[in-house]
């Protein structure tokens, strides 16, 4: 992430071991970086939940990035998050990038419930999450996103393959 952040997209997908794509250094992605670089300097015991490439295939194609908003709080709710670079949308690897998060969440004991944050614009990402029990439990403003609608499943809940 601090390559990233650097600027050196080479630099960075050498230290990750894949070849990472400019989705990774625009604007909105260098944000992320440096927000979760920032969350990790406070909290090292955070990194393990925090962002991961999502790579499919033996190739290691990198179609995007998916992970957690952080370490379960203290009721056991951890907030997921992806985003699927724009040339990889509409192929299923959004579906596919929950379904590990939910099955990861579901490992963890401490983890309970699993939260999604969608804007209520953002059609694809909520036709991503139908299908995986995730009840409308309220709505949020976040100063990065605007208005989001917020989302629930209880951890424990199988995904589908």
């Amino acid at each position: 992430m601090s390559a990233l952040l650097d600027g050196d997209l080479p630099g960075a997908s050498r230290m990750a071991g894949v070849l990472l794509t400019e989705y990774f250094a625009t604007d909105r992605a260098r944000w992320l970086w440096q927000f979760r670089l920032d969350q990790m300097a406070a909290d090292p015991g955070r990194a393990r939940w925090m962002v991961r490439q999502a790579i499919v295939g033996d190739k290691g194609l990198v179609v995007g990035h998916a992970g957690f908003h952080g370490p379960p709080d203290e009721a056991g709710m951890v907030e997921i998050g992806y985003s699927i670079a724009p040339d990889f949308r509409r192929q299923g690897y959004a579906r596919s990038a929950l379904i590990e998060l939910l099955r990861r969440a579901a490992a963890e004991t401490s983890v309970t419930t699993v939260r999604a944050t969608i804007s209520p614009d953002n059609v694809a990402s909520l036709a991503t999450i139908s299908g995986f029990g995730f009840v409308e439990v309220g709505e949020q403003w976040d100063e990065e996103d605007g208005l989001e609608l917020v989302f629930e499943v209880p951890a424990r809940r199988v995904p589908p393959a």
